[in-house]
Parts: structure tokens; sequence; C-alpha cells
């Protein structure tokens, strides 16, 4: 695992009802972990353990990771390890005070935006239930919040039924990202699988929204993900402190890290190198 990034799922809860969402982890706070997280001082031992085995960068993700009270202790124990750090949020904790006081100690932040159409947000779920849907102005204000903090940006897109004629090159030449990730809407058995029929699309449809923002962002580097290119090639771990893959169109987990170690958990999961490699997963990150 030498040199490679890892997602640590570290935390189930979120504060938003994204209807496509492929990492809910219903299944794992049903069978074995009623919180949805581990303790804090496990989950900063799973971190040890990734930094101790070579892990390259950590990608702290949820569920929404910002909610977690313990996400400073982790980022900091990865800074001490020389790990590069990047949360994957949507944005809603995403203050200058608390950056103020963490910003130090995350590299990247990949903020979720599928859409500027406050709208289409609220269609999908991607809000906050009783609080209005973010929109342009909303993304625009967290953009510049990551900004000012000196912290590297990427954006991360969900490609969906409801924002696949949606124009979002303007808001992407504004804001200036390192990256801009495109996934297709991806069916997941046991996540996101009673909502997700109206949402889904096609590859067809993936490519030419993938091709269309290319064509008017020449020169932005844009990582498509199809259905294809994203199982099997990430190294993930749920909140329970386990790898998991999503070979099978749902989620398989490892024994836990904690228990067995790095070396055996990893032999309970299916992770295609040549796949990682072929979708942009080694990258100028440091």
């Amino acid at each position: 695992m030498h040199s490679f990034p890892v997602n640590f799922h570290l935390w189930q809860p979120c504060n938003m009802r994204c209807s496509f969402c492929f990492a809910t982890f219903l299944d794992v706070k049903q069978s074995c972990l009623p919180n949805g997280h581990l303790p804090a001082s496990e989950a900063v031992k799973v971190v040890e353990a990734l930094c101790e085995a070579g892990a390259g960068k950590i990608t702290f993700a949820g569920g929404e990771p910002t909610l977690c009270p313990w996400l400073p202790e982790l980022l900091k124990v990865a800074k001490r390890y020389e790990v590069t750090t990047m949360v994957v949020t949507n944005g809603t904790c995403l203050e200058e005070p608390w950056l103020q006081r963490h910003g130090h100690l995350i590299d990247w932040i990949a903020l979720s935006v599928d859409s500027l159409d406050a709208l289409v947000n609220a269609k999908s779920g991607r809000k906050v239930p009783g609080c209005e849907a973010p929109d342009l102005a909303w993304y625009l204000e967290k953009t510049s919040v990551i900004k000012e903090a000196g912290i590297r940006f990427k954006v991360d897109t969900v490609v969906h039924r409801l924002n696949l004629e949606e124009n979002l090159a303007p808001f992407i030449s504004i804001t200036q990202p390192e990256r801009w990730k495109l996934f297709q809407v991806l069916p997941v058995k046991g996540q996101n699988d009673a909502k997700i029929d109206c949402l889904i699309i096609s590859d067809a449809e993936f490519n030419a929204f993938q091709k269309r923002h290319k064509a008017l962002l020449p020169n932005q580097v844009i990582v498509p993900e199809s259905n294809d290119a994203m199982t099997g090639s990430y190294l993930m771990i749920d909140p329970a402190g386990r790898f998991y893959d999503n070979v099978g169109g749902r989620h398989t987990y490892s024994r836990p890290i904690l228990e067995v170690g790095i070396a055996e958990a990893l032999q309970g999961i299916r992770f295609d190198h040549d796949k990682f490699l072929d979708r942009d997963g080694f990258y100028d990150w440091g």
C-alpha cells in the first residue's frame, strides 16, 4: 500500500439527504455500528495504522466528515506522519473560524457541487432538511473561504438525470479548481437502490456531459469516472474501520483493521490496480 491514496469514510452521519449517495452506510449502522462511527480513540488508531503502512494520501469522507468532532485529531495524526490530507465535504460546516483553527492540517478540500440550481439540489436531496438548498452564490462563498485559507481546491460532481443538461463551466471557470472530478451516478445495492432509479443515466449520456464540458474548458483538469471506472479502483475504509469494495454491485467488507491488521484486511477486498491507474489515481497531490 506504500504511497497509495486511501479514502477513510470515518463518519456515517450526514446532514444532507442526497438520493444518489453511494456511501450511506446504513447497512453498517444497522449491523455493527449503532452510532455510525468508531470511538475517537479507535479512529485515531486506524489512521495511525494507515500511515505506518505507507499511505501517501488519506481522504477523509463520510457521511459528512466535518460533523465529526475528532476530525481535527485525525488530521493531526496524518500530518505528524507527513501524509497528504484531503477532506470531502458538502460545505455546510466550512466557515472561516473553523478553517482558521484547522486549515493548516488540510492540504486539499474537495467540495461536492452537483448543481448550481437550488431547485435541482432540493429535488436530488442535496440540502439540509429545513434549510434552503445551495445555489451559485452559496457555492461561490464556500469556494472563497477555502481559497482564502490557502487550501488546494477540488470539485466533485455526481452527474445524474436532474443535472445532466446543466452547464457548470462558468462556475468552474470562475473558481478554478485544480481538479474537477465527474462521477457517473452509481447504483449500489444496500446504499441507494431505493431512490436511485429515476436518477440513473447511460454511459453515452455521461460521456456527452464530460465531452461538452471539456470543450468549454480546454485548460481545466477534468477527471471523468464512469460506473465501470469507479468499480474496484479505490482503497476505501468504512466507518467501522474495515476495507470495502463495490465490485459486486454492493459493498463487501473486510475484517476490521484493528483486529487483523492492514495486510490481512486488504486480503478481504478486491482492488484493481490497473483501473486505479487508468482513472488517474496518481497525480501531484503532495
